[in-house]
């Protein structure tokens, strides 16, 4: 699902202003070992060599852990990626973090799948599943999260990008022109039921079935507006509010927040699960002409 939007996501670079401080509502590791895919970074503050080829970095601020998805240009979501995300959240969880702060690069939170590397793969079935599935397990990983999640959302997130924020608690993006959105349709491609439970559960029904069939990409004030964001604060205070949420929610009786969070997260966890993501049906319809055409002209005009 990389770049399933439009080419204004290359473009935008406006959206630097003040905070807006806008609140929707009140705030109220399983897998393989992925931990030689990401480097833990020390408390903040300190200067550490950061290498090219780190996928995700990892940042301590006291009981929060930030994971930053780290694969230039945009964080196209290649199996490598996915992996080191869900190895990440485990080792997050396994330090004793009490919340964790998902975020991305600047302008753009994350492209989506990386469909050109899909593409790549043709007719290998079982590499295209498996690319499928290191995807899936990583928003997987998000939703089954013992502990709090925020996605804090510096800038685009179409598609895959927008699975991960809505496998979060909560989700503060910048204010500006940046759009999130699942925009499957318009290359072909139907979301599976169990994301578009995720997309029905923040914005409702209707809401969701005009933004999933029609395939929209909405910009940040109506993202709001809608639902599928719970705040907007200025591009450069996008992670410190996120982990001042995280905080607030922290302050509370822990075991009765986490418990509480079982209980009412506990749908999504069931929106995740293979039956309702039918990943065979997916991959089946991946390989249909007319969806092969739209993501061959979407991965040319990116190349211009």
């Amino acid at each position: 699902m990389e770049r399933l939007g439009d080419r204004r996501l290359q473009r935008t670079g406006r959206g630097q202003g003040r905070a807006v401080g806008r609140v929707r509502g009140a705030g109220a590791g399983q897998g393989r070992n992925h931990a030689h895919l990401y480097r833990p970074l020390p408390v903040a503050g300190g200067h550490p060599p950061v290498s090219p080829h780190d996928l995700v970095e990892s940042r301590r601020h006291g009981d929060i852990v930030e994971l930053q998805l780290a694969r230039a240009p945009v964080n196209a979501l290649n199996p490598a990626l996915c992996g080191a995300l869900h190895g990440a959240i485990a080792a997050a969880v396994a330090s004793q973090a009490r919340g964790i702060v998902l975020s991305g690069g600047p302008k753009v939170f994350s492209a989506g799948l990386d469909v050109p590397h899909l593409l790549s793969l043709g007719e290998d079935k079982a590499a295209l599943k498996a690319a499928w599935e290191a995807f899936f397990g990583a928003a997987r990983a998000l939703v089954e999260c013992p502990v709090p999640v925020v996605a804090a959302i510096a800038g685009h997130a179409p598609a895959g990008g927008c699975v991960l924020a809505l496998c979060c608690d909560y989700r503060v993006m910048a204010s500006g022109p940046y759009r999130i959105g699942l925009n499957e349709t318009r290359v072909g491609l139907v979301a599976p039921e169990g994301i578009q439970r995720l997309m029905r559960r923040v914005v409702g029904p209707y809401r969701a079935e005009r933004l999933l069939v029609a395939g929209e990409m909405i910009e940040s004030e109506q993202a709001l507006a809608f639902g599928l964001v719970d705040e907007l604060v200025g591009i450069d205070e996008v992670a410190q509010r996120a982990r001042s949420w995280l905080e607030q929610l922290l302050a509370l009786p822990t075991e009765a927040m986490l418990q509480t969070r079982v209980i009412a997260r506990a749908d999504m966890v069931a929106a995740m699960q293979p039956e309702l993501i039918q990943l065979d049906r997916f991959i089946d319809a991946w390989y249909d002409a007319g969806t092969q055409r739209a993501l061959n002209a979407l991965v040319a005009s990116l190349r211009k």
